[in-house]
């Protein structure tokens, strides 16, 4: 896995637990006090993780390379014009055989409540320029206000 990005961090959940499994892993959100927030999880557990304010539509701006990037709930809050730059933005920062792993809502979700539904194909079309889409398999989100979750799927690509 090497190195590890958190993108979209929120609190740093997923950032934290790459740190504690001994990954070198830093952390991204536009949010300060979602940094805040997770500079403290850090710190109250003992965990070496890096937390920075950055938007993930200009990642090079953190002046590192990932082998790893985490999306988990990002992808799905941008249109499409922001989906190309979060896409030019990742390539940036991840090396060739660098991985991508995502989880965004899915277009099976019903209802019109909660952040734009996604299709595999417009996944597909998104990562198609210098990345190759290894698997969009069926996954649930899990969410706070409804306790089976949202429908979701969970890809893995690599850059190419």
């Amino acid at each position: 896995m090497g190195r590890v990005l958190d993108v979209g961090c929120g609190t740093g959940e997923h950032a934290l637990l790459a740190a504690s499994l001994g990954y070198e892993a830093v952390g991204v959100d536009t949010s300060v006090r979602a940094i805040e927030l997770a500079e403290a999880k850090a710190t109250e557990r003992g965990v070496d993780v890096r937390f920075v304010v950055a938007d993930a539509l200009h990642l090079v701006d953190v002046g590192e390379e990932f082998d790893t990037v985490l999306d988990c709930g990002l992808f799905h809050v941008f249109d499409d014009d922001e989906r190309e730059r979060y896409v030019d933005s990742l390539a940036e920062v991840v090396p060739v055989g660098g991985r991508y792993h995502m989880l965004c809502f899915s277009d099976r979700q019903p209802g019109d409540w909660g952040p734009r539904r996604v299709t595999q194909d417009e996944i597909r079309v998104a990562f198609s320029a210098g990345w190759e889409v290894m698997s969009i398999e069926s996954a649930v989100i899990d969410i706070t206000w409804d306790p089976a979750g949202a429908m979701a799927w969970q890809v893995a690509a690599t850059r190419r």
